[in-house]
């Protein structure tokens, strides 16, 4: 079971992490703050301070057409923001 699925590269994950050293991760709905903290130090090679958890909702959309209603809803995933230590950097952006 892979815990980290894929890191959030967004302009607002990207801020932060140049700001405060924090860096997001989608993760698996089961994992915990441990397992995450253990998986990210394993990975990247760097020492974890702090693990934030989000579980993010799905989001439901309706929509009126021509054949009548359609609805649809996103997929519900857990989120990680995850505080390295000081001085340490994870780099994202190597194995694109």
């Amino acid at each position: 079971m892979s815990i980290l699925i894929k890191p959030i590269i967004t302009e607002k994950a990207t801020a932060d992490s140049e700001v405060f050293n924090r860096y997001g991760f989608v993760v698996d709905k089961k994992a915990n703050k441990v397992e995450i903290k253990k998986a990210v130090e394993s990975a990247y090679g760097v020492s974890v301070t702090k693990v934030r958890t989000i579980n993010v909702r799905p989001d439901r959309k309706t929509r009126y057409t021509k054949t009548g209603m359609v609805t649809g809803k996103t997929g519900a995933y857990k989120k990680a923001i995850v505080q390295v230590a000081e001085g340490e950097v994870i780099d994202l952006y190597s194995n694109l």
